[in-house]
């Protein structure tokens, strides 16, 4: 197979592999054309950070063609597509034949969290050695969660060290369900994970129901009055800033609130927005992201 490469400006890069997508490409993705170099720029997935909604000054766009397809018919129908001139400098390279699904594959092995928890794909389901570890099931899919990333790994570690026995959580934000499995399987009594996607929803009642979880899932109108022993949030700062009040006033006293999803620098911003209810602190940082945790008193 070959790959057609070409380079566009940032306002054009989302555009441009749309179109080379519907021309015929079977994908195309923009990268970074100074990466590695003393210019890389650096992106971050952070609302009202510091990334450019632009994207990269320089974008390099890799476009992976079928067996057959002529470079110069698809440049020609995409830039039909468009309305900006296309570079004139492009070039093929080739790619080696791959099982792609293999591939794949072969980037996701188990994970080990803490000394309690294995998060297991599928595909090593069979040749897995977990031990004494409490295993989930989970595949790397579209609900953001697998295990690798450090928020999840952060949240992970306080459900498996500091959730009291029993508990009644809420997993808000709960994506592929792996907080709301985690902590099924670990002890709590009663689950419950809520997200504003509706996939995310369903992924959360599949994975829940493939690894044996008792979690109910929903969509946050769904979610009935009533106080949690238990709040975790892994979302984003933003987000969480928003949603101080209600995820604070869901924390019965006595209870636990979990957050993560922030960068170190943003940890006492957060912090802030929670103080009229419990106080929050680093409960432990990782690759520049930090897990706040804190108790809501009673009275």
């Amino acid at each position: 197979m070959r790959e057609l490469v070409l380079e566009c400006s940032g306002e054009q890069a989302d555009i441009l592999t749309d179109a080379l997508i519907e021309a015929g490409a079977l994908s195309a993705c923009a990268q970074d054309a100074e990466l590695d170099t003393p210019n890389e720029q650096p992106m971050f997935g952070e609302p009202g950070g510091d990334a450019s909604p632009e994207g990269w000054a320089i974008n390099r766009i890799v476009a992976l063609l079928p067996d057959g397809l002529d470079p110069e018919q698809l440049l020609e129908h995409t830039g039909e597509l468009v309305s900006f001139e296309l570079s004139p400098k492009w070039h093929l390279r080739e790619v080696p034949d791959e099982d792609w699904v293999k591939l794949t594959q072969s980037q996701f092995e188990p994970i080990n969290v803490g000394q309690r928890l294995v998060i297991v794909p599928t595909w090593h389901r069979e040749q897995a050695q977990t031990g004494n570890r409490v295993r989930i099931e989970l595949d790397p899919g579209l609900a953001f969660g697998t295990g690798s990333h450090p928020t999840t790994h952060l949240c992970l570690k306080w459900l498996q060290t500091d959730m009291p026995p029993a508990s009644r959580l809420l997993d808000y934000g709960c994506g592929s369900g792996i907080l709301a499995i985690a902590a099924k399987l670990l002890g709590a009594e009663d689950v419950v994970g809520v997200d504003i996607d509706e996939q995310a929803v369903q992924s959360t009642q599949f994975n829940a129901s493939a690894n044996g979880a008792a979690v109910r899932a929903m969509l946050p109108d769904e979610l009935e009055p009533g106080k949690f022993d238990v709040v975790v949030a892994n979302i984003l700062s933003n987000p969480l800033k928003v949603l101080a009040p209600m995820l604070s006033n869901r924390v019965r006293d006595g209870g636990h609130l979990v957050l993560s999803g922030i960068l170190a620098r943003q940890a006492g911003e957060v912090a802030e927005f929670y103080a009229p209810w419990l106080k929050l602190a680093v409960y432990e940082a990782l690759d520049g992201w930090v897990c706040l945790a804190g108790q809501r008193k009673g009275g």
